[in-house]
């Protein structure tokens, strides 16, 4: 008999501790479990100032969800930066430059060949205003490429142009945003596919 609860006494504790062993287990993964679903749902906050200047929280998916739009605000951005001038010289440097932090190589192509053509010289001597009007972006996320349709219009003394501008790149998104770049995008290889006059008016000198 003394055997036999010696026994019994050695396989209820073993019981018990494989017991405790397998809880504890369990309630260790359930806690890891936990924590690492709060630590993604931590990464997927952000927190972002509001127009008082309050933080307040903003999660990467709805981030994401807004890529398109900023997609399409960085390629409006850019090309409102780039076709719209004043004959002011210091105004058409401030604004290529700024255009140039949202562009590669083939933007700043574009800008030396203007100059090449004396183009800018020619906004000043006319006293041309330009001004753009963005009619339709065509965007496909999926191949980070878009196509831009816009109607330009040059104000001269003697003359208002209206012209055509279709233009086309690919966007690459940037690991960091910055005060030049917010939405962290940058327009490669843009090209600009037509840009021919719609009508063209005289003005009346009197």
């Amino acid at each position: 008999m003394l055997i036999k609860n010696i026994e019994s006494k050695v396989r209820l504790a073993s019981i018990v501790s494989v017991g405790s062993f397998l809880l504890s287990f369990a309630l260790s993964v359930t806690a890891f479990f936990f924590a690492y679903r709060q630590v993604g749902e931590e990464r997927r906050q952000i927190y972002i100032l509001n127009a008082q200047g309050l933080p307040q929280p903003a999660y990467r998916r709805a981030l994401e969800m807004n890529r398109s739009a900023e997609y399409r605000a960085h390629i409006s951005r850019f090309h409102e930066l780039f076709f719209s001038l004043i004959p002011d010289e210091k105004y058409i440097e401030q604004q290529m430059s700024r255009a140039m932090y949202l562009v590669d190589e083939s933007g700043v192509r574009q800008y030396n060949n203007l100059k090449e053509k004396s183009f800018f010289n020619s906004v000043l001597s006319s006293s041309a205003v330009l001004s753009l009007q963005i009619d339709s972006i065509l965007l496909d996320e999926k191949q980070h490429y878009f196509r831009l349709y816009a109607t330009q219009r040059i104000d001269r003394r003697s003359s208002l142009t209206t012209r055509s501008l279709i233009t086309e790149g690919h966007l690459v998104d940037l690991p960091a945003r910055s005060e030049h770049n917010p939405h962290a995008v940058l327009i490669t290889g843009w090209k600009t596919l037509e840009n021919a006059d719609r009508s063209s008016q005289s003005k009346d000198p009197f």
